[in-house]
């Protein structure tokens, strides 16, 4: 059995409309190849699924969107789990420092 990370997307609906909100999860599944790896986090992020009333009484929603990304992960000590780049924008002068 291989490790992978799947990175799982759910939208957020209040009283069954779109809340323009999403939550990105990212789950630990083991499998065999990286099909099988895929219908896992498919059933993880769906059992996953939850509906509960707030505070003020509305409907909340977590409904699955998709595993968006996926990949095999060693699991060892110091082993990387996730990296991400970012580029930095450069910020001209201040107007005020003129």
């Amino acid at each position: 059995m291989k490790a992978y990370t799947a990175q799982i997307i759910y939208r957020i609906e209040c009283d069954g409309l779109f809340t323009d909100q999403y939550e990105e999860q990212w789950r630990l599944v083991f499998a065999d190849d990286e099909m099988e790896a895929l219908a896992a986090a498919r059933e993880t992020g769906a059992a996953e699924e939850c509906c509960f009333a707030d505070r003020r009484g509305r409907m909340i929603q977590w409904r699955m969107l998709a595993v968006k990304d996926l990949r095999p992960v060693e699991l060892t000590n110091g082993g990387l789990l996730f990296s991400m780049v970012r580029e930095a924008e450069m910020i001209p002068a201040p107007l005020w420092g003129m």
